[in-house]
């Protein structure tokens, strides 16, 4: 797979993420706990493709390592927020924290590259 395939594919993997993840939110009991979950994950959760999108237009490598080191972080604290909303048994989010799971890898991997560590 050549480099514009891979960044494509990841930019649309996360959008596809964060409109499952949408649909996952609106199915949460209208319960406070429920709310501040949510709110959290969608921040979180559609922070990761919006920062690799912001990243096409870095002006510097530099910036461009930035985007990419934020959605990583965001993608591990959707992690949280998704594994936090499984242990309570508020909603099955297996799927999605698989996705998030193998999206944060595929982001770290090419950090790690773009430092020149891999």
């Amino acid at each position: 797979m050549n480099n514009q395939n891979y960044k494509s594919n990841l930019q649309d993997r996360c959008y596809k993420f964060s409109l499952d993840l949408i649909s996952l939110l609106d199915t949460l009991p209208n319960k406070r706990s429920s709310w501040a979950i949510s709110d959290q994950l969608v921040r979180s959760g559609t922070s990761i493709g919006a920062n690799l999108v912001e990243a096409t237009a870095s002006s510097s490598r530099l910036e461009f390592k930035k985007f990419h080191e934020i959605a990583l972080k965001s993608a591990n604290e959707s992690k949280y927020w998704l594994m936090l909303l499984n242990d309570s048994q508020k909603v099955d989010t297996i799927d999605l924290l698989r996705e998030v799971t193998e999206l944060s890898n595929m982001i770290a991997s090419g950090i790690l590259k773009l430092k020149g560590k891999i």
